[in-house]
């Protein structure tokens, strides 16, 4: 099953225990924070402790704590699984070590940093699919995460804050997770705990002040978060009175239910749209298509190997971010995309604003207008990317 479409519960002042104890595959608590300082890994510990105190076997599947001692403190008197030792490049580092927690099964593990990328050699390449895997086992697991780590607000964070994030979360993750907590503190306060040394030591405090950690961007990042619950929130509030209520009535005005983006074969700006439409389906809490219609010139023997690359690239991010990939074959292009929103349901359909000569449109018409001025009842979204940059496609 996609973990999309499992159900998910998102509160304020959620009660975990009353999740682990409902079914055999594990659940997943979710802290989201604006930046690192927010309390993130302090606040699950603590949790850790409570669980514990209530008669929960818990374990610390991997922490860290950046030598902060009050949080090193709380770990002195709970369980923590060793950690997997890795030689790479002459260096030996450590990983969580999903057989051993496995293993080990406790009723809750606490997963830190879900967006980490594992060290080559480790069972799986990045720290989400590790927490997949134990969920799959039937651990429940407590993690966290930074806002700027979700995969799809990527080109936001470049284009806000100047700075480009390598390490993400598919939006799917974070919306399979069946609480989402919100960790808010105000800039003023956060920039407080760096000066003080909570965060950073001393050596890296100014620059962090100077630059990532400035008034201006911890707003920013805050009002995301805020946003990322609060979507989370109005998504289970949705669910909730599906479940209660049954079939929406017909009379009720017409939703969303699909939706679809259209993908070519090498667009300079395919990451930014698959993230816009990613955000789209998120909040509007329905599923997404990503189709590409491959033409006779596209065909395996013609497209140029670069080109290919790209899609296959653009492909495996759409996934990532939770889009059901279709490929399509035929000659025009608007008509098959239009064919298949309809068999799917499809009201909301989403292409990038074209960017091909003026020749090419009046000698093959342009796609982008054929589909906006489109028969079939289909309303379509043209995003335009002049204030967008491309630096977040993936090669």
């Amino acid at each position: 099953m996609n973990p999309v479409e499992r159900r998910r519960e998102s509160r304020s002042d959620p009660d975990f225990l009353a999740l682990v104890k409902r079914q055999e595959r594990g659940k997943l608590k979710l802290y989201i924070g604006s930046a690192a300082g927010t309390g993130k890994t302090y606040r699950m510990i603590n949790e850790a402790h409570e669980l514990r105190r209530r008669g929960v076997d818990v374990a610390i599947a991997f922490v860290e704590t950046h030598r902060r001692a009050d949080t090193e403190a709380q770990l002195r008197d709970i369980e923590v699984v060793p950690r997997l030792k890795i030689e790479y490049r002459g260096v030996t580092l450590e990983e969580m070590d999903v057989d051993a927690v496995i293993s080990r099964h406790p009723q809750v593990a606490v997963v830190d940093e879900l967006a980490h990328t594992n060290v080559p050699g480790a069972r799986h390449r990045k720290r989400w699919e590790d927490v997949m895997q134990l969920l799959d086992e039937g651990v429940n697991v407590i993690s966290a995460v930074n806002v700027q780590h979700v995969e799809s607000l990527n080109d936001v964070i470049a284009s806000t804050l100047g700075v480009t994030v390598r390490e993400t979360v598919p939006d799917w993750v974070v919306a399979s997770a069946d609480q989402v907590v919100n960790l808010d503190i105000s800039a003023e306060d956060l920039r407080q705990r760096l000066r003080e040394g909570k965060i950073y030591t001393p050596d890296k405090i100014d620059a962090a002040l100077r630059n990532f950690f400035t008034d201006e961007n911890l707003t920013t990042l805050r009002e995301l978060a805020l946003r990322e619950v609060a979507g989370a929130v109005d998504r289970s509030r949705e669910e909730i009175v599906r479940r209660e209520s049954g079939e929406v009535p017909s009379t009720a005005p017409r939703t969303v239910e699909r939706v679809l983006v259209a993908m070519s074969s090498n667009p300079p700006y395919t990451a930014a749209l698959l993230r816009k439409a990613s955000r789209i389906a998120g909040r509007l809490n329905s599923d997404w298509y990503c189709v590409y219609v491959q033409t006779s010139d596209e065909r395996a023997d013609r497209i140029d190997s670069t080109v290919q690359r790209h899609l296959v690239a653009n492909i495996q991010l759409a996934q990532s971010m939770g889009a059901e990939v279709v490929k399509l074959e035929g000659e025009d292009v608007a008509v098959a995309l239009c064919r298949f929103a309809m068999k799917k349901g499809v009201t909301l359909l989403i292409v990038g604003q074209s960017r091909r000569s003026r020749l090419h449109h009046l000698t093959k018409g342009s796609v982008v207008e054929r589909l906006v001025n489109n028969t079939d009842g289909l309303d379509v979204l043209v995003v335009s990317f002049d204030l967008a940059t491309p630096s977040g496609d993936r090669p």
